[in-house]
């Protein structure tokens, strides 16, 4: 156990310090919140009128309650338990129209109907569409453009599919090895010309009417 220090100090009296506090704050309205608080309030309030616990007595009724209650019970319609789905072996269930396996976008009204949006740009393509044919239409009255015939396309396109195979031929007949410049450029050159004719190949291949001018 420790003391304190012995000191000679300790032995003399010393004057007790008192704090003083400062005077507590009262309201200047105090006096009138008191006054409307005592003349608002209703001392005889209650919940109603008090009532008596005395039960009422001889009271009879002819109704029978058993039989009321089996008839309501054999009318009732039966209660429509919710769908409920399993996700556990222990047999942890959800319900099933919050899971997403209950179809309900194929039940909705506009279900099948094109949106709007997809008909105003189906009408902005057609529009396009028409104002495209009305200046090839134009065009080709005063004969700056000509339509290529069926005859003329696949014509074009044998010739092109027969230039391919050439240059195809010639490009599987180079040397593996391109160890010089020359045979680099011989290379790029047939592999662009390959692409070239495989765009144009395309091309007529997908576009039945064609404008050439």
């Amino acid at each position: 156990m420790e003391y304190p220090p012995e000191s000679i100090h300790n032995l003399l009296p010393r004057e007790e310090v008192r704090t003083e506090k400062p005077p507590r704050y009262i309201s200047k309205f105090r006096a009138t919140v008191l006054q409307e608080t005592k003349l608002s309030k209703d001392a005889r309030k209650t919940m109603g009128p008090a009532k008596s616990d005395q039960p009422l007595m001889g009271l009879h009724s002819k109704k029978d309650f058993v039989r009321t209650n089996v008839m309501e019970t054999t009318l009732a319609e039966p209660r429509k338990p919710q769908p409920m789905y399993a996700d556990t072996k222990r047999g942890h269930r959800h319900l099933l129209e919050n899971s997403g396996l209950v179809p309900k976008y194929i039940n909705k009204k506009d279900y099948g109907e094109t949106p709007e949006y997809l008909k105003q740009r189906m009408e902005e393509e057609q529009r396009a569409q028409e104002e495209y044919d009305r200046n090839v239409s134009d065009r080709m009255m005063d004969g700056a453009m000509k339509k290529l015939s069926e005859d003329e396309r696949t014509s074009i396109l044998g010739g092109l599919k027969q230039n391919w195979e050439e240059l195809n031929h010639q490009y599987q007949g180079l040397s593996l090895v391109t160890d010089t410049m020359s045979k680099r450029q011989h290379k790029v050159r047939l592999e662009q010309a390959l692409q070239q004719l495989e765009s144009d190949i395309s091309m007529l291949e997908q576009y039945q009417t064609i404008y050439i001018a």
